[in-house]
């Protein structure tokens, strides 16, 4: 146990613990922060003498946060919650006509569908408002959420550990080349799909499409694991597979390529996820109570209506 420092620790050196939670490292952790591993380990030292106790196991083979270290850490994220919103209130003004807002988004389907009418109507509402979106990986967002790196975000549900609200239920559609067998079906069996080359998504649908498989008892023959959606299109396009992707990043006129419904049918749920909906800034709260007013209204997304244009240009 280190000697008590008579001051208290520094922002920098709570961020890092903060980066220490979801770090392979304690260099890894202080790299994101852009921290050279020396200052890294100086920044550590230096916390855990302010606060008179380790708060890292280093007996551990992985970083792994003390009993301490654990007990400490949702105070922690509160006080950068509180940071958060001074400046969020700081900027926005009592009655928001200004500040920014930055928006998570898990991938192409909240980039093109989901995202954009929510956010057209926050701008007609809010029109001092700056809305920044950032587009990762579901796994980031939710990282980012729980780190305090943004507010709000658009996720895959399930997330227990956050507070959601439903935006849409986002249908999964095969993809398939205008000529192949599978296309003359109006409807296709999942086990029918195990039986070709398969191209992968390796975007945030992923899951819900291994899922899907292993309840019918089979396994893809993949062939490739993309990221982007236009890669795996142009793959399928090409004869090289064929694929499945959540309707709601499907073009609607992607030429060369065709989609059908799967039986059983699979679904994906899309959210809002915050950590905490009660210490949300200004802005935040704004987005989150339109959204709220919404689905009370019934007004939220409606993605059949995209799955049936979709099949039905096939």
């Amino acid at each position: 146990m280190t000697e008590s420092n008579a001051g208290g620790p520094t922002l920098r050196q709570l961020e890092l613990l903060l980066m220490l939670v979801s770090a392979e490292g304690i260099a890894s952790a202080g790299a994101r922060l852009g921290m050279t591993a020396s200052a890294t380990s100086h920044a550590l030292r230096a916390l855990e003498s302010a606060l008179g106790t380790d708060v890292v196991d280093r007996s551990a083979g992985s970083v792994r946060l003390t009993p301490t270290g654990e007990a400490i850490l949702p105070h922690v994220r509160d006080v950068f919650a509180s940071l958060q919103i001074i400046k969020a209130t700081a900027s926005a003004g009592a009655n928001l006509q200004s500040g920014l807002l930055t928006v998570g988004s898990h991938g192409a389907s909240s980039s093109l569908n989901v995202l954009p009418p929510i956010l057209e109507k926050f701008k007609q509402r809010y029109p001092g408002i700056d809305v920044f979106v950032t587009e990762k990986p579901d796994v980031e967002i939710e990282r980012d959420l729980v780190e305090r790196r943004i507010e709000v975000g658009v996720v895959a549900l399930p997330k227990i550990d956050l507070d959601t609200q439903m935006l849409a239920v986002d249908e999964l559609l095969a993809v398939l080349p205008p000529l192949h067998p599978l296309a003359a079906l109006e409807t296709i069996p999942v086990k029918a799909l195990a039986e070709y080359p398969f191209v992968m998504t390796h975007a945030g649908s992923q899951p819900v499409i291994a899922k899907m498989f292993a309840q019918a008892g089979v396994k893809p023959k993949i062939v490739h694991d993309l990221t982007q959606i236009l890669s795996i299109l142009e793959f399928v396009k090409r004869g090289q597979g064929i694929s499945v992707l959540a309707s709601l990043v499907l073009p609607l006129d992607y030429k060369g390529v065709v989609y059908r419904r799967i039986r059983p049918t699979s679904t994906r749920r899309v959210g809002l996820a915050c950590l905490d909906e009660r210490k949300l800034s200004p802005v935040a709260r704004a987005l989150w109570n339109q959204v709220r007013e919404a689905n009370a209204k019934g007004l939220s997304a409606k993605p059949e209506a995209h799955v049936r244009a979709l099949v039905a240009l096939g």
